[in-house]
């Protein structure tokens, strides 16, 4: 097995202190990060930090997509491009996901747990915010 470039000591470019290893929550990811206790420099894990870019670029993208009616109910193509970066980031793949209806005219596809339930904090949240405003 390679040897992660985060196993060994780094020094900070700007202060030259030594870097300590954190965590960054970015869009549902979680980036290794190594920080500068003194200037607060942060350098991304090369690694995490493609695969992040990964998702911007796939998110960034509108994919227009088939919609056949099989049997009884309606197939929806979904481009390799999102299959495979969802297969990367799960390693492996169920072959059930959970579809929800937004709002009108918008499913939501979630391919696991944790972003389904990511989203219904965040969707409560917003609710709470929402009542917020409504109230003054």
């Amino acid at each position: 097995m390679a040897a992660d470039i985060f196993d060994n000591t780094i020094i900070c470019g700007k202060c030259s202190t030594e870097m300590q290893k954190a965590e960054m929550h970015k869009n549902g990811f979680v980036l290794r990060v190594m920080v500068c206790p003194k200037c607060s420099s942060k350098i991304v894990h090369p690694v995490d930090e493609q695969e992040y870019n990964k998702f911007i670029n796939l998110k960034s993208r509108e994919f227009t997509v088939k919609m056949r009616l099989v049997g009884n109910s309606y197939a929806v193509s979904i481009p390799k491009e999102i299959v495979s970066f969802m297969r990367e980031q799960e390693n492996i793949m169920n072959d059930m996901v959970r579809l929800c209806f937004e709002e009108s005219g918008i499913l939501s596809l979630n391919f696991n747990g944790i972003i389904n339930k990511k989203n219904e904090q965040l969707k409560k949240e917003n609710e709470q915010e929402q009542s917020k405003i409504k109230s003054r």
